[in-house]
């Protein structure tokens, strides 16, 4: 701190304190915790941020792009609310899709997040894949979700 006035009864240890919480949440902290600190707090503060993050969770229970419909839940899939029959990694291949809307999605971005590989195995696994999911999500719709884009990958867009 500098030179500032301290507010009247405010010791220094409390205002040391208040700098460090303050210098805590602008670090990008979302709490702070004091010590000494009484378990019971902890917990309280544990048993707060446990809530938030399960109703954050609660919210992202179904994806959609366009007429799209995903539904992370009961792991269905609706087109124009018709129900497709995906094959699981077609399912995984189209939520990462669906969770990047918008945005170019590379091969080795897939490979990595769908497959689990962190090498390039230099097969068609996904063009071969990224086939079936157009066949089945854009089948007899006029407009088309699932584009690719040459020499960079796959995008799910609305905007096509």
């Amino acid at each position: 701190g500098g030179g500032g006035k301290r507010p009247p009864g405010l010791s220094l240890g409390a205002v040391g304190e208040v700098e460090a919480r303050v210098g805590g949440l602008r670090a990008g902290g979302d709490d702070y915790l004091g010590k000494p600190f009484a378990f019971s707090e902890l917990l309280a503060r544990l048993e707060s941020l446990l809530r938030r993050v399960a109703t954050a969770t609660e919210q992202t229970t179904s994806l959609r792009a366009g007429d799209l419909e995903m539904d992370l839940l009961a792991r269905t899939v609706k087109r124009d609310s018709q129900l497709l029959d995906l094959q699981p990694r077609e399912f995984r291949l189209l939520e990462y899709l669906m969770k990047h809307a918008g945005q170019v999605v590379t091969r080795t971005m897939l490979l990595e997040q769908v497959w689990d590989y962190h090498f390039d195995p230099q097969t068609n696994v996904i063009d071969v894949h990224i086939s079936r999911l157009r066949s089945k999500i854009d089948k007899d719709v006029p407009k088309q979700l699932l584009q690719t884009v040459r020499g960079a990958g796959y995008i799910l867009s609305e905007d096509s």
